[in-house]
């Protein structure tokens, strides 16, 4: 059994179910339900007795689109661990980027910043190229970048705070930069976090990182050290944006990709595309009443 859950344009949803119906008949395979969530009103759920979920999700994305989606071929229930990306995922810039603003470097380490999110560079060797190139500037730059350029996309401290209400355990994993995290994890609630350590002598940042990579076989190694410590039952979601995230979103119970690079979308069984992270909440049928500010 298939369970979809997706958000989409009302307007859309008779005419989309037709043409999914159809697309999926096609393939051999029959919708069963599809009602609307009894909580959130706006969340469409179909079931299927038998499908391919990257195939479903493809086809479902096509008739609904652009659509927020959730695929499971188990029941969805509300996760015990939100373990999640930082950059363009809880927040909505690049630190790296803004950071290497300040030094006159945006355009250059941006690039490189967007051709790893793409899978296209090495994690590692990309990181340590653009931390090479902020040698040199002040310790204190770190504090103003944080102060004004950095803030939580929409809905970010909402789903935290909720899923924390639930439960749920959280952690904010991130190739990012702890001088920004955890500030970050402080603003929007997460209660651990894992991320790289820069180099600091003489209130210069040196070019270096103090600490080991987190890369993406660390991001997937947090998330299953996690689901160790809470036991068989427990159900994990995995959120994120790049390349380096798709290892923990396929680990995941719920992978759900945040306005992602083609590849980390693929790797997913969900996405927000639409909506803000609010959806994420409505996908689990959290009633509106119960989300925490």
């Amino acid at each position: 059994m298939l369970i979809a859950r997706l958000i989409a344009d009302s307007a859309k949803l008779e005419t989309g179910l037709d043409t999914a119906g159809a697309k999926l008949a096609e393939r051999g395979w029959t919708i069963a339900g599809a009602q609307m969530m009894d909580f959130c009103g706006d969340v469409l759920q179909i079931s299927l007795p038998e499908g391919e979920s990257s195939a479903v999700a493809s086809i479902l994305d096509q008739a609904f689109g652009p659509c927020d989606l959730l695929i499971s071929d188990r029941p969805i229930e509300v996760p015990h661990l939100l373990i999640s990306d930082m950059d363009s995922t809880m927040i909505g810039q690049e630190c790296i980027d803004e950071l290497a603003d300040f030094a006159g470097l945006k355009d250059e380490i941006s690039a490189i910043t967007e051709r790893a999110m793409r899978g296209e560079l090495d994690f590692e060797a990309a990181l340590t190229e653009r931390v090479g190139l902020l040698a040199g500037l002040a310790e204190e730059t770190i504090a103003q970048c944080l102060a004004e350029r950095i803030e939580p996309v929409r809905g970010a401290r909402k789903l935290v705070q909720t899923l924390r209400s639930r439960g749920a355990h959280t952690v904010l994993v991130t190739g990012g930069f702890h001088s920004f995290a955890d500030p970050v994890a402080d603003m929007i609630g997460f209660e651990r976090v894992v991320g790289n350590r820069l180099a600091i002598a003489d209130g210069q940042l040196t070019g270096k990182l103090a600490s080991a990579i987190v890369d993406s076989g660390v991001k997937a190694r947090t998330l299953r050290e996690e689901m160790d410590r809470l036991g068989d039952n427990a159900r994990s979601l995995a959120m994120g944006d790049g390349a380096n995230d798709i290892p923990m979103l396929q680990a995941a119970d719920y992978g759900i990709a945040y306005r992602a690079k083609p590849k980390a979308r693929e790797a997913a069984n969900g996405w927000i595309e639409r909506g803000d992270l609010t959806a994420v909440l409505e996908l689990f049928d959290i009633p509106r009443a119960e989300w925490v500010d």
